[in-house]
């Protein structure tokens, strides 16, 4: 597990801007060096076709690389196997176990995050219960566009971005498409925190296209804070 820096509030998910969500593969370690290398800077493992006990072993080599350059590890889905492994948090949809148990599970100083896709969603995540508000640290918000990622689910459109942004307390991660080319309308709609996935899991130099988007998604974030 990597450690946490109280100065910046935690993680600090506030200045993170490069979530890479990456599904297993042959060269899994070299892979997230290079785009973390790149100024990906928060890494996610989604697998949804491995057993436990090989899934715990891929993200134990995933806690490592993150680790070593003290970036925060997620686990998709599986607060338990997060917990079991070290991991520094869990990624939770709206079908899986709730932030509330994965909060227990996971304890106070974990990374909690819940994707949203419609505001109905948005909307019982900031109101909570009785106790309050989700215990959660960050949303992501999307797809924007329909991806082959999430079949099945139509794109949200920019507007959901914006309303995300405007109504949640916590930073929101755009999902959907995140490209070069469309990070400045993203970042026109509010995203300043963007999650990527095809656009360097096909990649032939991932540290290459990692770069490019960081330039893109900085850039991109400046303009529209002007």
């Amino acid at each position: 597990m990597s450690v946490p820096d109280p100065a910046t509030g935690g993680w600090g998910l506030a200045g993170r801007r490069l979530y890479l969500c990456t599904p297993d593969r042959p060269d899994l370690e070299r892979f997230i060096g290079r785009c973390l290398e790149g100024g990906v800077d928060v890494v996610q493992l989604r697998e949804k076709h491995l057993d436990d006990r090989a899934l715990a072993a891929r993200a134990e080599v995933a806690r490592d690389v993150c680790a070593g350059y003290g970036v925060p590890f997620v686990l998709n889905d599986r607060p338990d196997l997060a917990a079991a492994v070290g991991a520094d948090g869990v990624h939770v949809g709206q079908d899986d176990v709730s932030p509330r148990r994965a909060r227990d599970l996971l304890g106070a100083d974990a990374l909690v995050g819940l994707s949203t896709h419609a505001p109905d969603e948005l909307a019982a995540a900031v109101t909570g219960d009785a106790s309050g508000p989700e215990p959660v640290d960050y949303l992501s918000a999307g797809p924007v566009v329909a991806t082959p990622t999430k079949p099945g689910r139509p794109g949200t459109g920019p507007g959901y971005l914006t309303e995300a942004v405007a109504v949640s307390p916590w930073p929101v991660w755009v999902t959907g498409g995140v490209t070069p080319d469309t990070v400045a309308g993203l970042a026109a709609a509010g995203a300043r925190h963007f999650v990527v996935v095809r656009w360097l899991v096909l990649a032939d130099d991932p540290r290459a296209a990692a770069r490019a988007l960081r330039y893109a998604v900085e850039a991109a974030v400046e303009t529209a804070a002007t």
